[in-house]
């Protein structure tokens, strides 16, 4: 018998920057993604530290093609519905309906584009989840008005938000604002289309730029339930809590630091205000938020859910040379001796999910979903042409098994919704050979390949998890791996 409720929403998630590819097709405008390269200069363009407003010819930009979503919708949403999906987490791009970002009026084209995705989910029973941002800023926000630092935002995207909620209405009641909002202090470029001067507070622009966002966020909320009182709105963070290295007080201190530095975003966004913590921070990192009329009144607009990706655990310390650092999802922390780590260094931990989510729901009693989850990994096709990722099954089977230990503990959970569910461009590296797809897509880190579509055994295992509401999560002694 499962565990998991009735209704329970079974899928998987890509994000338009990262899958639909077709840059500059259908009237779509340049995003912050496209001038990301792959290779050496990637992280210092993520990090803002280098300005790139032209692209380059002599570099591989990966998202530029990604996996051809855009022209394969309707095979990969097939594909979604083989394995009995019932939700499908993707994004909107913002340039696709807003080419430059500050048009009063929208891009058709676009908007046909993804009114004709969520047709096609809706014809397989699939419910779409929506990401209003997912790391894709226009460009031209960047460049004319620098992005998130300036105040405008909020218009532009009040704008963008309502257009979405009005002209899909009836075809998406699942919303989230911003993708892994708390990434921004983490990678400013990449999560927030911010670029630094040199000698500048960059916590000051980070933190400013984050108060915009809050308040763009908590008033897409209201126009959401304004349009359609129906629509359910999330926040997302980019989660995983932090253990102390060791039981030193000063050690405890630093992971309670570190955590609240995350969840800083959603407790604005789940609670309706700024954390009493916050004061303090502000004062020590030289920050002065400045805040318009009616921007406390407005950020009481709070979300419906408490979204979340989980990939790995974090351990913090006082001292960040008492051990070995890791990056996982591109938040750095030391390494924990205590679990073992995948190909690229992130901490497994199935019981750390278990935990954060327990911590979540303590914290804001909001119902929790969980968007992405899920292991990079080198997949190798063997010699019948057959990806056998045990591996991944092992990881999805026991992340599986701790969210049912959670929903045991009390805690509601609306559903689950792997990363990568197709193998897709990584956001933090910008390579596809750190694959996460219950489907192989032909493509190598420098862009060739057929992009031909392969299940894996284990879109098999998930298919057969779906099927049975989460309670068959074994692998049968033989699998079979082609329809």
């Amino acid at each position: 018998m499962s565990v998991f409720p009735q209704g329970f929403l079974w899928g998987g998630a890509l994000a338009a920057n990262q899958s639909e590819g077709a840059y500059r097709e259908g009237g779509k405008g340049l995003t912050t993604v496209d001038m990301i390269p792959h290779g050496a200069n990637r992280l210092a363009v993520k990090l803002g530290k280098e300005k790139r407003f032209s692209l380059r010819d002599d570099e591989f930009y990966p998202s530029h093609e990604a996996i051809d979503f855009y022209h394969r919708y309707k095979e990969d949403i097939a594909l979604m519905a083989e394995m009995g999906f019932t939700v499908f987490r993707t994004s909107i791009a913002w340039s696709r309906l807003y080419p430059n970002g500050d048009e009063p009026l929208p891009n058709k084209e676009g908007i046909a584009f993804y009114r004709a995705v969520f047709e096609e989910c809706k014809k397989y029973n699939i419910e779409p989840l929506v990401t209003l941002c997912h790391f894709d800023v226009p460009m031209h926000l960047v460049t004319e008005y620098g992005s998130w630092r300036n105040r405008k935002m909020v218009d532009f995207f009040a704008r963008y938000a309502r257009t979405c909620f009005e002209e899909f209405n009836g075809l998406v009641k699942y919303w989230l604002t911003f993708n892994e909002i708390n990434i921004m202090l983490h990678s400013p470029f990449s999560g927030a289309g911010l670029v630094f001067e040199e000698g500048e507070n960059e916590d000051q622009v980070k933190y400013q730029a984050a108060h915009h966002e809050l308040v763009a966020s908590a008033l897409a909320t209201k126009i959401a339930h304004e349009v359609n009182p129906e629509n359910q709105v999330g926040c997302m963070l980019a989660g995983g809590n932090f253990y102390p290295y060791s039981c030193k007080p000063e050690d405890v201190w630093m992971a309670l630091e570190k955590d609240r530095e995350n969840l800083f975003f959603i407790d604005v966004q789940a609670r309706g205000r700024y954390p009493a913590y916050s004061a303090r921070v502000f004062r020590e990192k030289g920050v002065v938020i400045v805040k318009d009329p009616g921007d406390d009144e407005l950020l009481k607009n709070t979300v419906d859910f408490v979204s979340f990706s989980y990939y790995a655990s974090r351990c913090a310390s006082a001292d960040m040379n008492a051990g070995n650092t890791s990056a996982a999802n591109i938040v750095k922390s030391l390494r924990n001796p205590h679990i073992e780590v995948s190909e690229w260094g992130w901490g497994i931990d199935p019981l750390g999910l278990r935990i954060t989510m327990n911590m979540m729901y303590d914290r804001y009693q909001k119902p929790l979903f969980l968007v992405e989850n899920g292991l990079g990994a080198k997949d190798v096709i063997d010699e019948n042409g057959e990806i056998n990722d045990d591996y991944r099954i092992s990881y999805l089977r026991e992340h599986i098994r701790a969210m049912g230990d959670a929903i045991e503990d009390g805690v509601p959970l609306m559903g689950y919704t792997t990363w990568g569910c197709i193998d897709l461009v990584s956001a933090s590296t910008g390579e596809m050979s750190k694959r996460y797809g219950f489907v192989y897509v032909d493509r190598d880190d420098a862009g060739n390949g057929t992009l031909d579509r392969k299940r894996k055994k284990s879109f098999w295992w998930y298919k057969k998890v779906i099927a049975s509401n989460g309670a068959d999560l074994e692998q049968p002694l033989t699998l079979t791996l082609s329809p």
